[in-house]
């Protein structure tokens, strides 16, 4: 346990280094942009490494869960531990994020500690780490193109898509499946079975905000097409007058 808890060390120490690096050669930048990128590089790495331990290192998820941690799947909960860790502080200090994404990295946070703790349910927590984390990069990519200035522009248009389409896919149908066969499955322990609805309810609370999200760039879209119509429909009209 004693080496769990330094290896944690390490990786908050890491992510904070890396931040910090960032800080140094990004000094024009806000503190915001540095630590989304950040959060970008973790995204990536959690959902490459967590991708290569379900469908290649093994076990599989919906058929294994419970069973004892490998190395490779304890390696990939500690860096998403000191990551999380991280970036909990930050948005606390910073005051920049609300209660269900702070009360994300707590169940986070908390999962992973249980889970290393007990010295099972790895694969789980990874199956998880990579439903929430495949939205991450495009959640990232859309705030530096609001910053950026591109964000109303195809691109982001495609990114809103994407991220939407991923979210219903990834944390609704299969972290569904997930938490089903958790929970019918004897081996996981009943706090891993709480942690696995938590994490499945929070989603449907984020859920509950990309519908409305939703909703008014749809709104928008068809205003926009409706002012687009009634322009060119204006211009053909005077192009007539004269």
């Amino acid at each position: 346990m004693a080496l769990l808890v330094i290896c944690a060390f390490l990786s908050l120490s890491c992510w904070l280094s890396f931040y910090l690096i960032l800080g140094y050669v990004n000094s024009s930048r806000s503190c915001e942009w540095n630590c989304r990128l950040v959060t970008l590089v973790h995204g990536i790495l959690a959902v490459c490494v967590t991708a290569y331990i379900g469908y290649v290192d093994g076990p599989w998820p919906f058929a294994y869960p419970g069973t004892v941690n490998t190395p490779l799947q304890i390696s990939a909960l500690i860096l998403s531990l000191g990551y999380f860790i991280f970036d909990m502080a930050w948005c606390v200090y910073f005051r920049t994020e609300g209660p269900v994404m702070l009360a994300h990295h707590t169940m986070s946070i908390l999962g992973i500690l249980l889970t290393l703790w007990l010295g099972e349910s790895g694969i789980e927590g990874c199956a998880v780490l990579f439903g929430s984390e495949i939205t991450n990069p495009l959640l990232q990519t859309r705030w530096f193109l609001k910053q950026t200035g591109r964000y109303r522009t195809l691109l982001g248009d495609v990114v809103d898509v994407l991220f939407m389409l991923l979210f219903v896919v990834m944390r609704v149908f299969v972290g569904g499946t997930m938490l089903y066969c958790e929970l019918i499955s004897p081996r996981p322990r009943f706090f891993i079975k709480c942690g696995g609805v938590a994490m499945y309810a929070l989603s449907w609370i984020f859920m509950v905000d990309i519908v409305k999200f939703a909703m008014r760039k749809s709104r928008r879209w068809n205003q926009e097409q409706t002012d687009s119509q009634e322009t060119v429909a204006s211009n053909g009209h005077k192009g007539k007058q004269d």
